[in-house]
């Protein structure tokens, strides 16, 4: 059986969908996939925790530096977490703010459609969202109520600045300043 393919002399004119955003968006989801089927969700989140908890330490040294800040407030932090979602191609909006909570929804996840299945990415979000809002003011806790790959059609996160009481303990990472 003799089949008919158009001729392409080069690589460079075949059409393949491939850059570098493609390449490392489909190397951490390689990645994170392999990490939950061989060690379990649990221990790949905790991997990628950390990974995250850097980029967090990092990404708020760098808000504070061009806004020439020591210190966020509770609504610079949220545009900061809204701003910096916004520049990796999410769609993350504030629902609600106040002195116990913020709360975030999402319609895009930076990932994309690789995110599916791949729950352990998001960890990247809780942990991003809880350094930068510990490190600004003090403390935090992130729930992923909702997340685009767990299935639902969009993300809610919500990031309490207080430790919630026993009787209404919420499911979530907390997260402790760490500079002082």
């Amino acid at each position: 059986m003799n089949k008919s393919f158009p001729t392409v002399r080069r690589a460079s004119e075949a059409d393949i969908s491939l850059d570098r955003d493609v390449f490392v968006r489909e190397l951490l989801r390689g990645l994170s996939g392999s990490l939950q089927d061989i060690i379990g969700l649990e221990e790949a989140s905790g991997f990628i925790s950390l990974v995250g908890q850097e980029i967090g330490q990092d990404l708020d040294r760098r808000y504070r530096e061009a806004l020439q800040l020591q210190q966020l407030s509770r609504p610079q932090v949220a545009d900061v977490l809204v701003d910096l979602k916004r520049r990796i191609e999410g769609d993350f909006y504030v629902i609600e703010e106040s002195d116990e909570k913020i709360v975030f929804g999402n319609r895009a996840c930076p990932f994309g459609g690789r995110v599916l299945e791949r729950p352990a990415l998001c960890m990247m979000t809780s942990n991003v969202f809880g350094t930068i809002a510990a490190e600004n003011l003090g403390y935090a806790k992130v729930s992923l109520e909702e997340t685009i790959a767990g299935g639902g059609p969009g993300c809610r996160i919500v990031v309490y600045l207080r430790p919630t009481p026993q009787s209404e303990q919420a499911d979530g990472r907390e997260y402790f300043q760490q500079t002082g």
